[in-house]
């Protein structure tokens, strides 16, 4: 193992692992009092050498390793990519290309929804990880020893985790099921955090189009403000403040003050006037400008049955195929399911469309039923009478 500080050192290593078919790759980073992560480590390893790359090293330049995330020929492994992906994007506005992601591809061989990566190199190769260095001060120098083994570790474990998983896919003709999941970690538009719209990440539920545009302007607000002074949201404005204000829509300091959400004097701060302001841009909006506010599905007590009903044949088929139900369809899908036969859900294409949404729309036709057989479920054919 080399610990890397320097640029010469960086860009020969770099070089070297760039002649392998793949490179595993995980990072340590701090965002708990920044809006941006602030990377501090990065690991890499190839089927012969692992490295971890110092990356607050006085001057240290990380185009090299920037230029081997993008370079065609090696496939980037990460475990649960997407915090990792999000810091190389907004360092450097590139995506590692190509990508595998050990997190997906154990779903879809059926390792459960979302397994966390001690426990899928617990089941792969045996081995415990060592957890108690994960949450420490990655940015105090030097790095300790258990810090350091630590970090090894994650990029070697997943060398093994990443052969294994690649030469189950191809056993089962799935490797093109991780490749399509792939298509959104890699979409650029998965990263970009555009005030207008910050909106959409808040729980907030809004019902009036007054409502929704005073929501929209001051997250819009308090993204801007966290991204340029380089603050948690939470340190700008609370998510549950935002939600009061779009209810309230508060259009003087007065009436500023008085929400419960908000801290004692909030009102006179700079932040109070560009939050009223925000209010009133908000309030000032054409309704026609804004997006169609989503109703809660309300579904008759026939589709809510077909819902249940949809959910045991989707755990029946993905315990029958050995994929994570999650990858298959999710609840949404199911409830669109369950009213149209012709829904727009990804559970009615593809893969997902042979493997589980012809049985979907038969079950709803009445064509199969579901029935107990030597304890487990199964689905069986039934003799639809002919229609006069």
């Amino acid at each position: 193992m080399d610990l890397v500080t320097s640029n010469a050192e960086l860009a020969a290593v770099c070089e070297r692992l760039a002649r392998h078919p793949f490179v595993t790759v995980d990072t340590e980073f701090l965002r708990e009092t920044t809006f941006w992560p602030k990377l501090c480590v990065v690991q890499m390893a190839g089927p012969d050498e692992a490295v971890i790359v110092d990356a607050l090293a006085p001057e240290l330049d990380l185009a090299p390793f920037f230029r081997l995330m993008v370079d065609e020929r090696v496939v980037k492994v990460f475990h649960a990519a997407r915090q990792d992906v999000e810091i190389a994007w907004n360092l450097a506005k590139l995506i590692p290309k190509p990508m595998f992601d050990t997190q997906v591809a154990a779903m879809v061989l059926g390792y459960g929804d979302s397994i966390s990566y001690d426990q899928l190199v617990q089941r792969i190769t045996g081995d415990a990880i060592d957890k108690t260095s994960r949450f420490t001060d990655w940015s105090r120098r030097p790095l300790s020893p258990a810090q350091v083994t630590y970090a090894i570790s994650d990029v070697t474990h997943l060398r093994d985790v990443y052969l294994k998983l690649k030469e189950d896919l191809e056993k089962k003709n799935r490797l093109e099921w991780v490749e399509d999941e792939m298509k959104i970690l890699t979409s650029p538009e998965t990263y970009k955090q555009e005030p207008h719209n910050a909106w959409q990440r808040l729980k907030t539920r809004v019902r009036k189009p007054k409502e929704l545009a005073v929501l929209m302007e001051v997250a819009a607000w308090r993204e801007r403000e966290a991204q340029s002074r380089d603050l948690p949201r939470a340190r700008v404005l609370k998510d549950d403040a935002i939600a009061e204000i779009a209810h309230q829509q508060p259009k003087t300091p007065e009436a500023l003050s008085h929400l419960r959400a908000l801290p004692k004097g909030f009102e006179r701060s700079k932040a109070g006037e560009a939050i009223l302001e925000a209010v009133r841009a908000g309030l000032a909006r054409d309704p026609k400008t804004l997006p169609r506010l989503s109703r809660e599905r309300h579904l008759s007590n026939g589709a809510s049955a077909t819902v249940e009903l949809l959910k045991v044949l989707l755990r029946m088929v993905a315990e029958q195929h050995g994929v994570a139900s999650k990858v298959i369809a999710t609840t949404d899908d199911l409830q669109k399911i369950a009213t149209e036969d012709d829904a727009e859900v990804q559970a009615l294409a593809g893969w997902r469309r042979t493997m589980f949404g012809e049985q979907a729309l038969k079950l709803k036709r009445g064509e199969i039923a579901l029935a107990f057989e030597d304890g487990r479920v199964v689905a069986i054919e039934r003799e639809t009478p002919a229609k006069s």
